[in-house]
């Protein structure tokens, strides 16, 4: 019973913020490496005083000199890792819900395949402008994509077939919430590609070091329940405990983001 309180506990804490995309602490005085320039944009971004429009300004190095195209790309990279560690608690929580249903490492790399290209595929087009969800849709749809596969861990002891193909479509569904939060910086002209490019792998950067810490915590738990596969008592006290707080969570999400 304790150790299923733990486990609870743990997962509440990387549920953390309810809807993961703020911008507020993506720019910290005296942090080295950081435009004064697009620091300023995200603080006129999160004070919600109207929509930010950066067309006219440049990003600019410490020296005053506009960025180049790495430089651009490595400040994008320090930008995607933060959405995900640790401002993106929706896509942490979906990531961990593809971890718990996955005892397996070919299933795993599977799963985490698919969301990859398909939330790059997305990401792409959409911060390009070929396509443009309301984020009122889509910041709902993450929330339930997150429970279903919560649910589905819950009601299928091992994947299914048809996973990979679920999270594939879900992971369409995270692109285009990727792709809010890329858009609302008002990249400059001559900046995106090398930014999308930077934000993208900075997202994956994340992403893997969320599945890196959830995989040891897990491989040690599997040895402390002396359940090496995985499907006994590790199902019991950790995966489905852990699948039954993120869908609720999820559930909640959603609903919530509904009726705002």
């Amino acid at each position: 019973m304790r150790f299923k309180l733990i486990v609870t506990v743990l997962l509440l804490l990387a549920a953390g913020n309810v809807f993961g995309h703020p911008e507020d602490e993506l720019c910290v005085p005296g942090q080295d490496g950081m435009d004064p320039a697009l620091c300023a944009a995200l603080a006129e971004m999160n004070s919600a005083e109207g929509d930010l429009n950066q067309t006219e300004m440049p990003i600019l190095d410490a020296q005053g000199n506009e960025r180049s195209f790495l430089s651009t790309a490595g400040l994008y990279i320090k930008i995607g890792i933060g959405h995900i560690l640790p401002d993106g608690a929706d896509h942490i929580l979906f990531v961990l819900a593809i971890f718990l249903a996955s005892v397996r490492l070919k299933a795993l790399v599977l799963q985490i395949s698919a969301f990859t290209v398909a939330h790059t595929a997305t990401l792409g087009l959409a911060a390009s402008g070929v396509i443009s969800p309301a984020s009122s849709i889509v910041e709902p749809l993450i929330a339930f994509t997150i429970a279903f596969v919560a649910i589905e861990n819950l009601v299928f002891k091992d994947m299914t077939k048809w996973r990979p193909l679920v999270v594939f479509g879900f992971g369409l569904i995270h692109g285009l919430g990727f792709a809010g939060f890329f858009g609302e910086l008002g990249l400059p002209p001559g900046q995106f590609w090398s930014a999308l490019i930077g934000f993208n792998v900075g997202v994956e950067i994340g992403q893997l070091s969320v599945i890196l810490v959830a995989a040891i915590l897990g491989l040690l738990l599997r040895r402390w329940l002396q359940d090496p596969d995985g499907q006994l008592r590790y199902r019991t006290w950790v995966a489905r405990p852990g699948s039954l707080l993120i869908s609720l969570t999820g559930l909640w999400w959603g609903v919530t983001r509904l009726l705002t």
